[in-house]
């Protein structure tokens, strides 16, 4: 089974049935809302918005381990995680669809393993996407004739507050390429769960600074909008391209890491 975390409307796309809403528990509490299972080309995949439906919860108070959880109670293998993003850069516009390839975590406060009292485990995180589903959007984009930005990396702050320009200097003084609120913990956890993980991301808008012009909400609603055909798109060809056997590493990534 495949998941995929997003925006409440992204399981409206043609093709995809939704065959039952499912409410799950977790030892961690409930998920932000509840999963949407659905059907495409013979195959299941599990819908989940992110932020609730309607949008909610803001980006510190998702319960990200919850969340996650609820996927691999499912039976999901592997994760497509959307969202929007800021760009740090003026060479990647408002529209620019990217699927990123590393990250810096800048959040604070968030429960960020399983690993929290009951055994320890060291992941290996050097490679915090994983390959082979990356490759499959990669595929996914060329078929559908949609462009991508095909590395970045994403660096994830807390919110729900925009940033500073100094903050926006800094962050692209260590090497960032686009910024959001979402990417950490879901991307550590989903390894701990041992599922495979990638993410698709809009560029809404540039962050601040990058130009003169102010940053409204209104504008990173419309640009999704705008983006949201090409993203359902993408997503769908990606689902005929995943491979049946996962080959990756990612569901041994607890094998040597546990102390």
């Amino acid at each position: 089974m495949i998941g995929v975390i997003g925006g409440s409307g992204l399981y409206e796309i043609e093709g995809v049935v939704i065959n039952e809403v499912k409410k799950i528990s977790t030892p961690f509490g409930d998920p932000s809302d509840s999963y949407r299972i659905a059907e495409f080309s013979g195959q299941a995949v599990a819908f989940l918005p992110r932020h609730g439906s309607p949008h909610h919860i803001p980006p510190h108070k998702i319960n990200y381990r919850a969340n996650i959880w609820g996927f691999k109670k499912l039976g999901v293998e592997r994760i497509i995680s959307l969202g929007a993003v800021g760009s740090l850069s003026p060479e990647i516009g408002p529209g620019t669809i990217i699927v990123p390839d590393q990250i810096i975590d800048m959040t604070k406060g968030r429960d960020s393993t399983f690993f929290d009292g009951n055994g320890v485990a060291h992941i290996d995180f050097t490679e915090p996407y994983c390959p082979v589903l990356r490759a499959s959007i990669f595929g996914a984009g060329k078929k559908s004739g949609i462009e991508l930005k095909k590395s970045g990396t994403y660096v994830c702050v807390n919110g729900p507050r925009l940033e500073t320009k100094a903050e926006i200097k800094f962050f692209s003084g260590i090497g960032a390429d686009i910024i959001g609120m979402t990417a950490m913990p879901e991307a550590s956890l989903v390894r701990e769960t041992e599922l495979c993980f990638a993410g698709i991301n809009v560029v809404t808008n540039y962050a601040a600074g990058i130009t003169e012009k102010r940053l409204t909400t209104t504008e990173v609603i419309e640009v999704m909008k705008r983006t949201s055909v090409r993203l359902k798109e993408l997503v769908k060809e990606a689902f005929n391209l995943i491979p049946v056997e996962r080959k990756c590493a990612c569901k041994e990534a607890l094998k040597e890491a546990r102390m």
